[in-house]
């Protein structure tokens, strides 16, 4: 009975990734992969359907991690917080939000790859989709806002579709643009300027 060679994971998706990073799904060359992984292709679909799939693997993980990041948002209880904590929801906070850049820089490889690098996969609009799954959280914070007469503004699910597409692309900008580290620091402290969520929903 043979033995599945593991050895082959990790060095294919590096390879698969490094390929990936450099020319983008759709002109990514399968054999390049496994020449620069010490690989058959033969080896490659007995593991994968395809480059497709393959792709998929190399975000895998950090795609859970953004999943969990956005369900984390979407499932709070807002009925338990007191109106000071739901106000506090709607103010830019450096510290919090660095630590979001954290998570994102993290897994920013991957965060390129599923940005700019992902068309021909079922990840090709993951930019639009993560906007779009947030304004799903933010319209239930400002739900509950307006419910309790704090947010005076009314605003539409379509504008603020149009805000948080807004605010995610300042996010997802300094990783398309490979920013250092402090340069992510200085534009944390920018756009905690900049985005004055409270004003915009008129918070009392």
């Amino acid at each position: 009975m043979s033995v599945r060679d593991t050895s082959i994971d990790p060095r294919l998706l590096k390879s698969a990734k490094n390929e990936f990073m450099e020319h983008g799904f759709l002109k990514a060359d399968l054999k390049t992969i496994c020449d620069n992984a010490g690989v058959t292709t033969g080896a490659v679909y007995k593991r994968y359907k395809g480059k497709e799939e393959l792709f998929c693997a190399v975000v895998e993980e950090s795609v859970k991690k953004l999943d969990g990041f956005i369900e984390a948002r979407n499932n709070i209880d807002l009925s338990k917080m007191t109106d000071d904590e739901v106000r506090k929801t709607w103010v830019m906070n450096e510290t919090y939000t660095l630590d979001m850049f954290q998570m994102l820089w993290d897994i920013r490889g991957d965060f390129v790859l599923l940005l700019e690098k992902s068309a021909g996969t079922l990840y090709e609009n993951y930019r639009h989709d993560f906007a779009l799954r947030m304004t799903d959280a933010y319209m239930k914070y400002y739900s509950e806002a307006k419910r309790r007469g704090l947010a005076k503004a009314e605003i539409s699910r379509a504008e603020m579709h149009v805000l948080c597409t807004s605010f995610w692309t300042a996010i997802y900008e300094p990783f398309v643009h490979d920013m250092s580290w402090e340069e992510v620091e200085e534009h944390c402290k920018v756009i905690c300027r900049y985005f004055n969520w409270a004003d915009a929903i008129s918070m009392e």
